[in-house]
């Protein structure tokens, strides 16, 4: 367990706060729901709740089904003592209707800390709500109905003050670290949004915009989390961290004049990690970095439009080796095309480069995205994880949900095994070889017979990735 305070909503507490609103925090990172938010509701007597969703917390976009009931649940505990409730999430902005027919009364939808002032405000005032960009609600028709603007914008997200602290209970989070960890972890960011366009990554909340706060700014806060709330660790929940190698440099000067280096830990990009680069961030007290890496095939990065070369990656790693700064892949199974031949290559990249950890998810088509399009027509009932350790594969993968889970277990146990030594390792080395054997016995008879399959066309001089059936491709070809 690594709990985390929800930033975007607090990001979104610190808005109203500097248009004049009292606000309380229901965390649910600590507080059972289920059990505790009706007394939450009788103790602070609230105008008005805000169901509001961690932006920078990536399970947000995953748009989960458990996250789904626990907003229907509040939603039900607010109708009860007739207080009107907002929702705002990546799952509420692809699919408000949903949320307005389980009772809630507004949906906001983009970057919604000025909208939610400017619709709070005329709450409180008694004035019905007009010409909000990016709200959706019920009409006098009976229908959803949205403002003038499909998704509202924040162009003034990094003026805004920065999360208030008296909002967390930093000793519960501090408690909960301890125990499991020996060390306190707090998140913070420097910046909002990703402007690459890898065609499987959802962006409903702010597309390919990117914002960055000023260097000063962000190690003013980072010292006054280790000063006054303790913390002994950062991390940093940026969807792409030193994007801008100049901001970079000016933050490590800044963290360096307020004695703020923390050991942190960063997603970035391999492509990014330049020498130059990797040495600031170790000498700011970066420990960890954490890369999109997705496949060790250079096929299935470009079939994702992910821009990068896997000569990079090595790089980096090597890189990151050499300053002390521990790395993590990030990886992909199943995106469509993806043969074993291409899994095979992404198991010989991880064991080459050896990451100091890797994380690894399945292909998870989200509304919004152009792989979501690509697969949509084969999707069925089920169109979400119900939690983030669902890991199913929803459309025509090459191979079958447990095969894609043997792969994981086993890899994970590889890279596990790696820091071990003696007895211990022999023990891990026994477990990795049976996995891997299980695999082995797996991976014929998994295989999907409708699985999609890429096929790459010019088009314009320009090369294009379609899909289609493995079983058309026989016939095309006059096999």
């Amino acid at each position: 367990m690594q709990p985390y305070r929800p930033l975007g909503t607090l990001y979104a507490a610190a808005a109203l706060r500097d248009a004049g609103f009292s606000v309380a925090l229901f965390d649910t990172m600590l507080s059972d729901p289920d059990m505790e938010f009706r007394r939450s509701l009788a103790h602070h007597d609230p105008k008005i709740v805000v169901i509001y969703e961690d932006d920078f917390n990536f399970l947000t976009k995953m748009c989960l089904t458990r996250m789904r009931e626990v907003a229907w649940h509040l939603t039900d505990a607010a109708k009860e003592r007739e207080i009107p409730v907002i929702a705002h999430g990546s799952d509420a902005t692809d699919h408000p209707e949903l949320f307005l027919s389980h009772g809630i009364d507004y949906v906001l939808r983009g970057e919604a800390e000025q909208t939610l002032v400017a619709l709070c405000t005329d709450l409180i005032k008694g004035r019905t709500p007009t010409e909000i960009g990016g709200l959706v609600c019920i009409g006098d028709s009976g229908d959803a109905t949205s403002g003038d603007r499909a998704l509202s914008r924040n162009p003034d997200w990094t003026t805004l003050h920065q999360p208030p602290t008296d909002l967390t209970d930093f000793s519960s989070y501090r408690h909960a670290w301890k125990k499991a960890h020996g060390y306190f972890s707090v998140n913070m960011v420097s910046s909002r949004g990703c402007p690459y366009q890898c065609n499987w990554c959802a962006k409903p909340i702010s597309g390919n915009k990117f914002q960055l706060r000023a260097a000063s700014v962000v190690a003013e806060e980072m010292r006054q989390l280790k000063h006054e709330a303790g913390a002994e660790h950062i991390w940093f929940s940026d969807d792409v961290f030193a994007l801008n190698r100049h901001w970079v440099q000016e933050f490590v000067s800044e963290v360096s004049q307020r004695a703020a280096a923390l050991p942190f830990k960063i997603q970035s990009r391999a492509d990014l990690m330049t020498e130059e680069t990797v040495a600031a961030l170790r000498s700011a007290g970066c420990a960890e970095v954490w890369m999109g890496v997705e496949s060790g095939s250079q096929r299935i990065l470009d079939a994702m439009d992910k821009g990068l070369n896997i000569s990079s990656v090595r790089a980096a790693r090597q890189r990151l080796k050499e300053f002390g700064i521990r790395a993590g892949y990030f990886l992909q199974f199943g995106y469509p095309g993806e043969h074993w031949s291409d899994l095979q290559e992404t198991i010989a990249f991880v064991r080459n480069t050896r990451p100091d950890d890797i994380g690894i998810s399945f292909s998870y088509p989200l509304p919004g995205t152009v792989f979501y399009e690509r697969v949509r027509t084969q999707l069925g009932s089920k169109r979400n994880w119900a939690d983030s350790d669902d890991l199913c594969i929803m459309f025509q993968a090459e191979y079958t949900s447990g095969f894609y889970r043997a792969v994981r277990n086993a890899l994970h146990a590889e890279v596990d095994a790696w820091t071990l030594d003696g007895q211990g390792f022999e023990v891990a080395q026994a477990s990795v070889e049976r996995l891997w054997n299980e695999v082995s016995l797996l991976e014929p008879i998994s295989k999907n017979p409708n699985a999609i399959e890429l096929i790459a066309t010019n088009a314009s001089g320009k090369t294009r990735v379609n899909l289609v059936p493995i079983h058309q491709l026989t016939g095309a070809t006059g096999a």
